[in-house]
């Protein structure tokens, strides 16, 4: 019976399972992100979040007490250094676990584990989100300065309003009256001259006559 084992043994002895987890933290703290299941990721964040908070005290003892969980000294040297301060003040809570789906071959649940304070992609949408919605309070101010505010708006416009009444209107000049336009009238051509009789003709009309009087 598992009485009183609230913590994941991972199917490893006690040996080999802390020499996994200083294998992964050392990784985490290098890295700042790492993939692995998340039976081993939850695990882990129990085993490097108290190592984290331990280095916001730089002391010769604190080094000593953190390489004693990670076995690393470049991976100490790191976590004290670059890790703890960026993570500043924030009160715990210092990684994160995305899951990624299931594993093929044995379909075992895959994430990855990060450090908060490292991914930028986070940090650059919590910024835009934040810039862009303006902060509400409930039950804050009443609604009787708005009403004066519009009181004061009908009054400014009821005075526009008679001064523009009041005021002289201007009358728009009269546009003239448009001229028709002259017709153009195209010359009319000359009729073609007719051709003239010639002589000759004449004096056999002549002689035809003259024949039928004879």
């Amino acid at each position: 019976m598992r009485h009183n084992k609230k913590f994941n043994h991972l199917g490893r002895t006690s040996s080999h399972r802390k020499a996994l987890l200083a294998n992964m933290a050392a990784s985490l703290v290098m890295h700042k992100r790492i993939e692995t299941t998340v039976a081993k990721a939850k695990a882990l964040k129990i085993y490097v979040e108290p190592l984290i908070t331990k280095a916001k005290e730089d002391t010769t003892h604190s080094r000593r007490t953190v390489f004693s969980y990670l076995k690393d000294k470049h991976a100490v040297a790191e976590l004290f250094r670059t890790v703890a301060p960026a993570v500043g003040d924030r009160p715990g809570g210092y990684t994160r676990i995305l899951k990624l789906g299931f594993r093929l071959g044995d379909a075992a649940d895959m994430c990855f584990i990060e450090l908060v304070d490292f991914n930028e992609t986070y940090k650059a949408g919590a910024v835009a989100s934040g810039a862009g919605k303006a902060r509400t309070r409930r039950g804050g101010k009443s609604s009787a300065p708005k009403a004066t505010n519009v009181a004061e708006n009908v009054v400014t416009e009821g005075e526009d309003l008679e001064a523009a009444a009041s005021a002289p209107v201007k009358k728009a000049p009269a546009k003239a009256a448009k001229k028709p336009a002259a017709k153009t009238t195209k010359p009319k051509a000359a009729p073609a001259p007719r051709a003239a009789k010639t002589s000759g003709s004449k004096a056999v009309a002549g002689r035809s006559m003259a024949s039928k009087k004879g």
